[in-house]
């Protein structure tokens, strides 16, 4: 039996509502992707699950995406996205993946053992901004830490304003925790490293065993991979929650804007420095120098900032050349294609 869902319930909001002409208002089924295979996307309506078909005509979606189908259940288009996740694909092919759309709240969930690690943290806070989507850093596994406190301190040293959970997802106050984010008719994407507890946090919040959890390798205080694809799970109380697999590879492709939102203080420290051009390196009456210097500026903050500036330029340049090349071919295919029908009218 189908469960019956109202559109707010799946995380419809006004942004999308206004994108839809009165015709397809009312002559058009609404619908949201929850899960993306290799040959088909399933999306969910109000009463049931689709399976699309992936084909040539069909766009790349992903997760979270709101697109509208017909009478027939038929893909009509794709609606504009809200908010997207995006990272440059695994391995050494220069590809963009698309992690999740449409999304209220990033969870960024960083456990208190061996997992802890700000310079990975201030990657997944760029991925946050680059989309615009408020990021809450949760710090799992607190019953497991003996400095929960000073852990706390470290990760709000990031950003003043930065929301912070320390949480035990195996405590029932954990629910609570997340409440101010998880509510009806909001989606929340959960992302961090392989076994740091997502799945268990997610259980908590349905209710419900839905999501594979295992317990961390003994030896190494590191979690089995768990999650093995992006799933969503709906909960008439909770909102919408959509799990991640762990992410053994985040590289960042998106605006340098979004570096200089994780990394304001370096980017206000900068504006005071002599040379407007300054690389802060050996420059005379460098701001950010100084500020290191005087113990303002922690060393390792200043060396991933410079890392991850290089890494998304590279990124970035990288994507658009192999967008430049994938026009001239396709340019190039068009030519090639009205020669042979040139002929072909000549003969």
């Amino acid at each position: 039996m189908n469960t019956i869902y109202s559109l707010s319930q799946l995380g419809w909001q006004p942004f999308y509502q206004q994108q839809l002409t009165l015709e397809e208002y009312e002559h058009s089924i609404c619908a949201r992707v929850i899960n993306h295979h290799r040959s088909e996307y399933i999306v969910q309506t109000n009463s049931e699950q689709v399976r699309l078909p992936i084909h040539a005509n069909l766009p790349m979606m992903t997760v979270g995406d709101w697109l509208l189908l017909d009478q027939n259940q038929q893909f009509k288009r794709l609606l504009e996205r809200k908010t997207l996740l995006s990272r440059k694909g695994a391995g050494a092919e220069m590809k963009l993946q698309h992690i999740t759309s449409n999304i209220d709240t990033l969870f960024v969930v960083m456990s208190l053992n061996q997992d802890f690690n700000l310079n990975r943290l201030e990657r997944y806070l760029t991925l946050a901004h680059d989309a615009q989507v408020e990021p809450v850093v949760i710090l799992s596994k607190s019953d497991l830490c003996q400095d929960v406190a000073e852990k706390v301190i470290q990760v709000q040293a990031l950003d003043p304003l930065l929301e912070i959970v320390a949480i035990n997802g195996l405590e029932s106050c954990a629910i609570e925790q997340l409440q101010p984010w998880c509510k009806s008719g909001k989606t929340v994407s959960f992302v961090g490293s392989s076994g740091v507890g997502k799945s268990t946090l997610i259980n908590q919040l349905v209710q419900d065993e839905v999501a594979l959890t295992n317990d961390i390798r003994q030896g190494d205080d590191k979690g089995k991979h768990t999650t093995t694809s992006r799933s969503v799970y709906i909960s008439a109380e909770h909102g919408v929650i959509i799990d991640t697999p762990g992410m053994r590879e985040l590289q960042l492709v998106g605006s340098e804007e979004s570096l200089h939102t994780t990394f304001a203080d370096i980017e206000q420290l900068a504006s005071h420095c002599r040379f407007s051009d300054c690389q802060h390196q050996d420059e005379p009456n460098c701001a950010v120098q100084r500020a290191i210097d005087g113990g303002e500026l922690d060393t390792r903050r200043f060396k991933n900032y410079q890392k991850l500036l290089r890494e998304q330029a590279f990124n970035h340049a990288s994507l658009r050349e192999k967008r430049e090349k994938e026009r001239q071919f396709g340019k190039l295919i068009r030519q090639v294609t009205r020669g042979k029908k040139q002929l072909k009218k000549m003969s």
